[in-house]
């Protein structure tokens, strides 16, 4: 019988022959496999991972942070402006003391020393930026939460000592950037941005263009070169050491280029993603690798595999399609979505999210609302104060690629206008996301209920910086303690949700999911837990006006009794209807 060190290393050869089919490679195949298991595992056993197995249930909610997103100041009247304390810790207490140990998982934005784009222009992998604490402050966040990171994959900084060396003919790093000549047809390659894809350079050996998909500070890699892959899979080694066992595969679509194709969603980038998942449940199997690419559904559902890549892709169609029913108190295109999408296989699941450090991303619903919806999120959006982000089409036009603005200020309101049920609406929002199959990521700035930064907006010029404010510690204890702040009753409400849902077997990620069809302004869903004893109907009026529910239009058991889990009632027999109050919503369980 095959060992299970002898199938580890036949199914990581399996991979890089299919990765570097056609590339000239200095060692063997062989070689190479052996190299990269010797990284991943270190001086830890090897593991024999068991597939389609859950790593996660209805406990698991992921909270998303900057290291510095709260920082501890001196508040005295002569303080200088940097914090006292390292922010890392400040963000730790946080967690610990004022949410309850509601959030089990902490995603961590890059806290590597950087360059630009708030962390990813990475300068250095394996440093964390001392302006945030060091790994000691990781490691001990690591100890109460699951810590997930980023692993910015597709590039680095212009600063970063390889591009140094790339600048200087200097290994390590001469050989490690993608490059192209000016005349090559590069009218295929997606972009997500204005600006060009290549920037010249000078070196001892010439000029140089390189490839640069984000911006002319994030110079992406030429994983062509084995010696990049196997700097990264040590960046994964030095990351599990240090209590990761949640991988952010940033910008990973883009990883492979190849002239004359769009350079995303490749054969090899699709192929490296189930690589790096074999060498890392060999090492780790707890650990779950998400993808982050904002990019059509469809293509981003590829990301699945045959639950042999990421365990878990980002829902990016959700936070666009989730905003457009709220301002419009239509729930069309969002029920033609969930209907549309297959439920995640045993091993995979969705991850859910309606904000975060970046904006809501149009592209995901390329072909699921209409040039006219798309386009009255966007008016809608810079109404309610936000911003919009370009990006240049294969056809050299200028489209809108996602928009910027805090969740709180993008609920205030209506398509015809801000309204006295923002609070409501923004509510309705994360009920919903709470209770859809997968496990919810929630953006500290949605917990905290957050209004559009526009000084740090104004201060950037970067328009994802008018929703990554930076609280100071006091004034937010101070700000969610007052009972009639919108903070405090965000703040409180969100957690009274989570408290609901990590209690109730039907809203485990891989729980069943069917779309109901409702009347009027009344969306809907029914989870079944995996055991099939608890049902749950998850009732929500997306509208600015009451609407009723009939409780005959959801087939309920009428020899069960049943309870809404939101506001903790019975329902009676005799009752027949259920009024809901602009953006209410109902949990209506068989178990309570």
């Amino acid at each position: 019988m095959i060992s299970v060190s002898e199938l580890f290393l036949q199914r990581v050869e399996q991979h890089l022959h299919i990765i570097y089919e056609g590339v000239e490679l200095p060692l063997s195949v062989t070689e190479l496999a052996q190299q990269l298991i010797k990284i991943i595992l270190g001086s830890n056993a090897l593991r024999d991972p068991t597939p389609h197995t859950n790593r996660w249930d209805e406990q698991d909610i992921v909270l998303i942070a900057y290291g510095d997103s709260i920082i501890k100041h001196d508040d005295s009247e002569f303080a200088v402006s940097s914090p006292i304390e390292a922010p890392l810790k400040t963000l730790h207490r946080f967690i610990k003391e004022q949410c309850d140990m509601q959030l089990n998982a902490l995603h961590i934005l890059p806290f590597y020393p950087y360059s630009s784009d708030e962390g990813f222009a990475v300068m250095n992998y394996v440093q964390v930026n001392e302006s945030l604490g060091d790994w000691g402050d990781i490691q001990n966040i690591a100890k109460d939460v699951k810590l997930m990171a980023d692993l910015v994959i597709n590039h680095c900084s212009s600063r970063s000592v390889w591009f140094e060396n790339f600048l200087n003919d200097l290994h390590p790093g001469k050989d490690y950037f993608k490059t192209a000549s000016l005349t090559d047809d590069l009218s295929q390659v997606v972009r997500p941005r204005t600006s060009s894809l290549l920037n010249t350079v000078t070196t001892p050996s010439g000029e140089k263009h390189v490839w640069c998909t984000f911006s002319h500070d994030q110079v992406d890699f030429d994983f062509g070169n084995p010696d990049v892959l196997k700097e990264f899979v040590g960046i994964i080694r030095h990351y599990l050491d240090n209590g990761v066992r949640l991988f952010r595969l940033d910008a990973v679509a883009f990883l492979w280029k190849q002239l004359n194709t769009s350079c995303i969603n490749l054969p090899q980038t699709h192929e490296a993603v189930r690589l790096m998942r074999t060498l890392i449940e060999h090492a780790e199997p707890s650990v779950v690798i998400i993808t982050e690419t904002n990019i059509p559904n469809q293509e981003n559902l590829s990301y699945f595999g045959n639950a042999n890549e990421a365990h878990s892709i980002y829902n990016f169609a959700l936070p666009p399609l989730l905003l457009h029913t709220l301002l419009s108190g239509d729930s069309a295109a969002l029920k033609h979505w969930m209907m549309s999408m297959p439920p995640a296989q045993n091993g995979t699941a969705y991850f859910n999210f309606i904000a975060s450090h970046d904006g809501i991303g149009l592209r995901p619903i390329e072909g699921l609302l209409q040039p006219s919806e798309v386009a009255s999120l966007v008016s809608t959006t810079m109404q309610f104060g936000g911003r919009v982000s370009m990006r240049t089409s294969n056809d050299g036009t200028h489209t809108p690629y996602e928009l910027n603005i805090a969740l709180f200020d993008a609920m205030q309101g209506t398509h015809n206008g801000p309204d006295k049920f923002g609070l409501e609406r923004f509510m309705c929002a994360h009920a919903i996301m709470f209770a859809l199959e997968g496990i919810p990521g929630l953006y500290i700035h949605s917990l905290l209920g957050t209004t559009n930064d526009y000084e740090r907006f104004e201060n950037s010029q970067h328009n994802r910086a008018i929703n990554r404010h930076r609280w100071q510690e006091s004034k937010l204890l101070a700000a969610i303690s007052e009972k009639y702040s919108h903070h405090h009753k965000v703040f409180n409400g969100i957690k009274g949700l989570l408290a609901v849902r990590k209690k109730q077997g039907a809203f485990h990620p891989n729980a069943t999911q069917f779309t109901l069809h409702l009347a009027g302004g009344l969306f809907g869903f029914w989870r079944q837990s995996i055991d099939r004893r608890q049902s749950i109907f998850c009732v929500y009026n997306i509208s600015d006006k009451p609407q009723t529910l009939t409780l005959a239009d959801l087939n309920l058991i009428n020899t069960q009794k049943w309870f809404d889990l939101v506001a903790d009632k019975t329902i009676e027999e005799s009752q027949l209807t259920i009024e809901l109050e602009p953006y209410q919503s109902v949990w209506l369980s068989n178990i309570k």
